[in-house]
């Protein structure tokens, strides 16, 4: 009787294990949507910060351009 008890007592212990791990398993499931979207959310907004960095290059750039012509005419204009 003892020994059937305990049998009883392991089976429903495995049953609750079983029970545990599939909750966990749904939640990974659940959570993982989550995660892939957050992980996108990051990518995209990398990939936006790298844009204004490229965009900051070019108006530097640009910037440089623009200040060297205006050296050279005004060199231009005081030496002619």
């Amino acid at each position: 009787m003892l020994l059937l008890l305990l049998m009883l007592l392991l089976m429903l212990l495995l049953q609750l294990l079983l029970l545990l791990l599939q909750l966990l398993i749904l939640l990974l499931l659940l959570l993982l949507p989550v995660l892939l979207l957050l992980l996108v959310l990051l990518l995209l907004l990398l990939l936006l910060l790298q844009l204004l960095l490229l965009l900051q290059q070019q108006l530097l750039l640009l910037l440089l351009v623009v200040l060297q012509l205006l050296l050279h005419s005004y060199c231009f204009y005081n030496y002619s």
